[in-house]
């Protein structure tokens, strides 16, 4: 019997993602064969990872407006490139927007950014939720256990790549490994005809959607990507007798020849029959995004995060066209490293994430006539939160952060996990404010997986440091 190296694999697996194919025809998929929760997905459901790369300054995103917390945040974000922002009335009209959570935390009120007003309109109508301090942990931990060493620690924390690898795949980027929603896909692909669109990402080859089996298909921006020139005419004979389709996918005697044409030949025809299933864009298909107006500058422009956005959903337009019950898509944002510029950047990135939530919650709210918000369920992402204190000019690389998790299932209009003392030196800083987390990566996958149908004992599975924390479900999710 003939076995794969590791290397191998992971070097068939990165050909795979770039040709979008499926592992199907060079592993057999036996993580989903027998699955009984793929087996029972009669319904449809999707995960949408929206990852704000770079990591956001969550203290602007989510802030807490009691007075004490006020006080100090005042005290330590004075400079004028720090991000300070506005109390509502307090000088000109972009004041913070109070949200007024179901679940109070005592003697403590919340904001959200002035640019977010179309999140908190959603939050307000409880399709939006706060899950606050959440980060990479290997087991649960306290300030005292982390400065005196020897606790299991994410690995090499504050470093970019190493921390989306964390969030993406509870590994490093050296130790490479499969993402966990590419594991999700894995265990429910065979609730799927066709299971070379169970994972998507239209963002490019993402850790989080790499599977063991299943391989991630990308897509170029608004569709899926074609071979070029496959039905030009060819030196003056007709479109029909042009033979580079058989020349690029026609099988081969040697082997490394042969997986070449079969994935070329995979891609062929999987851009074919998601171009063929996916609903068009506009008057006649999934409406196309308003433009985007600035805070800083006023000008109207394409917003890409929207665009993206727009095109996953046209995918589950043409879901029953293409077979699939479970979805897993991947989608980014650029430019959250702001150590420099930050008050001038991050309200235009702020606005365009709440931009393309907003539509494309409205754009699953009548998707041919059905309405898919409860079906589909989006949550934000990103390297690490960030310092606290102002470097002068933007904030520093910190640690856990606040997110947003957006859909019909959602049980919103709540902040969930335990909101922060506002400053530095609490028992919670492990330095100039960044944010010891006190909810794991894994509690925050683990809660969306539990929804999307896997069971205790696959959870464990996709995420293998679950058993470290005594909460497996948050309880975000209805």
């Amino acid at each position: 019997m003939h076995f794969e190296s590791p290397s191998r694999r992971r070097f068939v697996g990165k050909m795979l993602a770039l040709a979008g194919g499926s592992a199907v025809p060079f592993t057999l998929n036996l993580a989903a064969m027998g699955n009984a929760a793929a087996e029972g997905a009669s319904d449809y459901k999707a995960i949408v990872c929206l990852f704000l790369t770079g990591g956001n300054d969550h203290f602007n995103t989510v802030l807490a407006t009691d007075s004490a917390s006020w006080n100090e945040y005042k005290r330590l974000r004075t400079t004028p490139d720090s991000g300070s922002i506005a109390l509502p009335g307090v000088g000109a009209p972009g004041g913070v927007l109070p949200i007024v959570p179901n679940n109070p935390q005592a003697g403590r009120t919340f904001a959200l950014h002035p640019s977010l007003r179309p999140l908190k309109d959603l939050f307000d109508a409880g399709r939006v939720a706060v899950l606050a301090n959440v980060g990479t942990l290997v087991q649960p931990l306290t300030l005292a256990q982390y400065k005196a060493g020897g606790a299991a620690l994410p690995p090499r924390l504050f470093s970019h790549n190493d921390q989306q690898a964390m969030w993406q795949s509870s590994q490093t980027e050296l130790t490479g490994g499969a993402g966990w929603g590419g594991r999700l896909g894995d265990l429910m692909a065979s609730a799927n005809g066709n299971a070379t669109f169970t994972c998507i990402s239209n963002a490019g080859n993402a850790l989080y959607l790499s599977g063991r089996t299943v391989r991630q298909y990308q897509l170029g921006g608004t569709s899926a990507m074609p071979i070029n020139h496959l039905s030009d005419t060819l030196f003056g004979a007709p479109a029909a007798a042009n033979p580079l389709r058989q020349i690029i996918s026609a099988d081969q005697s040697d082997l490394f020849q042969k997986e070449h044409a079969a994935v070329t030949a995979r891609a062929i025809n999987s851009q074919a029959a998601l171009s063929g299933a996916m609903l068009g864009a506009g008057a006649t298909g999934v409406p196309d995004p308003l433009p985007f107006i600035s805070p800083r500058t006023g000008a109207a422009t394409v917003n890409p995060l929207a665009v993206q956005l727009q095109t996953i959903a046209r995918i589950i337009g043409g879901r029953n066209a293409l077979g699939v019950k479970r979805q897993v898509f991947y989608v980014s944002l650029g430019g959250f490293d702001s150590h420099d510029f930050q008050a001038l950047n991050q309200p235009d990135l702020l606005a365009k994430v709440a931009h393309a939530m907003a539509y494309f919650d409205s754009a699953l709210a009548n998707l041919q006539g059905n309405d898919m918000r409860k079906q589909v369920t989006l949550f934000t992402a990103s390297d690490f939160g960030r310092t606290f204190a102002s470097n002068g000019d933007g904030t520093d690389h910190g640690w856990g952060s606040h997110h947003f998790i957006m859909g019909g299932a959602v049980k919103g209009k709540n902040i969930y996990g335990s909101m922060p003392v506002t400053g530095v030196g609490h028992d919670l800083d492990v330095g100039s404010g960044s944010l010891l987390p006190t909810t794991s990566v894994d509690q925050y996958g683990a809660t969306l997986a539990s929804w999307f149908g896997l069971s205790a004992t696959q959870l464990a599975d996709v995420f293998p440091n679950i058993g470290n924390f005594s909460i497996r479900n948050l309880g975000f999710m209805g």
